[in-house]
């Protein structure tokens, strides 16, 4: 969802982006990868080679070797498609949250929709509460598709419309510029009731810089439609992943900027599940977040670190501890 995101920790920990419901996620379109393992051995691992070590990469992340080149299933979108941004003013985000809510119930798998949470890209510090979307279908069923969209409530800022797919793609990358200071905290949401919506706004509103975010990614098609143990990434039911996204440039205003991620994420403990996506895990999570960002899949990733590095060489990461 942002173009100056590093392809292979995408791919490795999941891959979370604007055609994951028509194709999937970014590890679900791997068709091979070439590791090279702690004892310096260069391994290809696909369906067909090193199956047990395929399995576990895709959502694994750098806890198995080096990945060195990637091989991906590709897909002809557009080369235009329908997407963009449409944004209201920030009184109105309770009723725009739930309406982003109750329209992403039965979109078709061409359809992305993302809600959140917002400060204006003019570095004002106006809040906002917006819906990214993206329609990769023809543009016809786009134009249909986004009417909802255009014709609710009365927008203060509406982007959306036919553009090239990689100007979707990088569309979010001002609001993440190089040199920023961030800290993030992340999970899913065990359902987005009103109660966790009123909850995000009111932190919004104590939210102490023109960077924050707080936004909604939204899980449906194809990449829900793959078994939760098929590969290594778990979360394959239909929802949210909530992220609280502090980011602020002067190392002043450090402090306050995490206090803020840290008192809004324990105020949405409440609403969330117990899954976590691990590209989203900060560095001081307390506990053993890996297990939870793997869920049910975690004893065979730690079997299988046992088996490719049982001296835990890979372990500035995320990491997979190997069985004692």
């Amino acid at each position: 969802m942002v173009s100056t995101t590093g392809i292979a920790g995408l791919t490795l920990g999941g891959g979370i982006g604007w055609l994951m419901s028509k194709y999937g996620l970014a590890l679900d379109n791997l068709r091979s990868v070439e590791i090279v393992t702690a004892e310096g051995k260069v391994l290809r691992a696909s369906k067909d080679e090193q199956a047990d070590l395929f399995w576990a990469v895709r959502g694994g992340g750098g806890n198995f070797g080096v990945a060195t080149s990637f091989e991906y299933q590709l897909h002809q979108v557009g080369p235009t498609i329908t997407g963009g941004l449409i944004a209201h003013p920030f009184d109105r985000a309770r009723d725009v949250l739930r309406f982003a809510r109750d329209f992403a119930t039965s979109l078709p798998d061409e359809f992305m929709v993302f809600a959140g949470l917002i400060h204006a890209p003019d570095g004002s510090g106006t809040k906002l509460a917006a819906i990214v979307a993206c329609h990769c279908g023809s543009l016809a069923e786009g134009e249909t598709a986004m009417r909802p969209l255009k014709q609710f409530g009365q927008p203060l800022m509406d982007a959306i419309g036919p553009m090239p797919y990689c100007q979707l793609n990088a569309m979010l990358d001002g609001a993440f510029p190089k040199g920023a200071l961030n800290y993030w905290k992340s999970s899913f949401l065990a359902q987005l009731s009103d109660d966790a919506i009123d909850t995000m706004i009111e932190c919004f509103a104590r939210c102490p810089t023109p960077m924050g975010q707080l936004l909604l990614e939204h899980f449906h098609g194809a990449a829900t439609r793959v078994g939760v143990s098929d590969t290594a990434f778990p979360h394959r039911a239909d929802g949210y992943n909530l992220i609280v996204l502090s980011e602020w440039m002067e190392p002043k205003d450090t402090d306050r900027c995490i206090a803020w991620a840290r008192e809004t994420y324990a105020a949405m403990e409440p609403f969330v599940g117990s899954g976590r996506y691990v590209n989203y895990l900060g560095d001081d999570e307390p506990g053993d977040p890996t297990a939870a960002a793997y869920g049910p899949n975690y004893r065979r990733l730690q079997e299988l670190k046992t088996k490719y590095d049982p001296s835990n060489f890979f372990h500035m990461n995320q990491n997979i501890r190997p069985l004692s």
